[in-house]
């Protein structure tokens, strides 16, 4: 194991490849997440329970679960049959994962005393951090200057208009930093941003108050990590450098000094996905700013990263 300590900012299926290769090289991983999902089955257990979104963070500790425990990491994300956008109070399209972690929401009365829980009760080691001490909303300007509320809506482009997104914002502007993510990161060697949905998932990490000097002042190695492939409704027909600009646009500045990128883009993605790779024309060191290009990819489902060439790649570069 690598003795030193590592943090990821982000969520959903970008952050869990990428913990899945962390875990065979770190034992110390802490991820924080964004409370800003409002959508599908996460969504419907935040609105019933008046709870943070427990989705995304019950998928990440799920992938850190100790020897690779495949039968309690398939029992905690096993997703009962049914529509995920169902009625709220239904079964159907259920994780198991996320029914226990809000059973241990109710009972303690404390999403982080739940969170501790849930780690104690399956033995999972890391630390599992909401970036914001509540559930929090987002909007997004488009750039006809539309406003579009609810991250649902804005990821799932279920709005008219041109779906291209410039900025997106909480609303109301009312987030608190986790102090214990601000801890993580004055104490990392290593903070790492991404893969994921850039718009719902990395920026309500990024534009909560504080990380953005909480970055500036940290000595860590700061990687950027940008996706394989352009989800439609958020970044369709971005390049790398669209990637490093939109974080401008929220941030004024671009806070990593490295910046990796897939550069495999054999794999065919069915046509009825609607996905196309990243384009990585034109990219080039920039003055701080080291660009790492390697073999990323998922052969078996080229939308995403492969977990052992991911973290091998870090390993190389940090």
């Amino acid at each position: 194991m690598v003795g030193r300590s590592i943090v990821c900012l982000g969520g959903g299926i970008g952050t869990v490849n990428l913990i899945k290769g962390l875990k065979n090289y770190f034992s110390d991983i802490s991820v924080v997440v964004s409370m800003a999902d409002d959508g599908g089955s996460s969504g419907r257990l935040r609105r019933l329970y008046k709870m943070p979104p427990p989705g995304d963070l019950v998928s990440c500790m799920s992938a850190l679960i100790k020897d690779n425990d495949l039968h309690l990491s398939n029992l905690l994300t096993y997703r009962f049959k049914g529509n995920r956008y169902g009625k709220d109070r239904d079964l159907g399209g259920q994780k198991l994962g996320n029914l226990i972690l809000t059973a241990m929401h109710n009972i303690t009365g404390d999403f982080e005393k739940a969170i501790e829980l849930f780690k104690k009760t399956f033995d999972i080691p890391g630390e599992f951090l909401p970036a914001t001490v509540k559930a929090v909303s987002i909007s997004a300007r488009t750039i006809e200057g539309k406003i579009i509320h609810r991250e649902e809506t804005i990821d799932l482009g279920k709005y008219k208009g041109k779906r291209i997104l410039e900025k997106i914002f909480f609303n109301p502007n009312n987030a608190k930093i986790n102090p214990l993510f601000t801890k993580s990161l004055k104490n990392a060697d290593v903070i790492i941003v991404g893969p994921g949905d850039l718009y719902t998932t990395i920026m309500p990490v990024l534009i909560v108050p504080g990380v953005k000097e909480a970055l500036a002042e940290s000595k860590a190695e700061k990687i950027f990590i940008v996706n394989v492939t352009n989800k439609p409704f958020e970044t369709k027909g971005y390049s790398v450098n669209d990637y490093i600009n939109a974080v401008k646009r929220h941030l004024d500045v671009f806070p990593f000094n490295k910046i990796i990128i897939n550069n495999n883009f054999t794999p065919k993605i069915p046509p009825s996905l609607n996905y196309k790779y990243v384009n990585v024309n034109g990219v080039k060191d920039y003055e701080n700013l080291k660009i790492v290009q390697r073999d990323l990819i998922d052969e078996k489902f080229p939308l995403y990263h492969n977990p052992a060439k991911l973290a091998k790649t870090i390993i190389e570069n940090i």
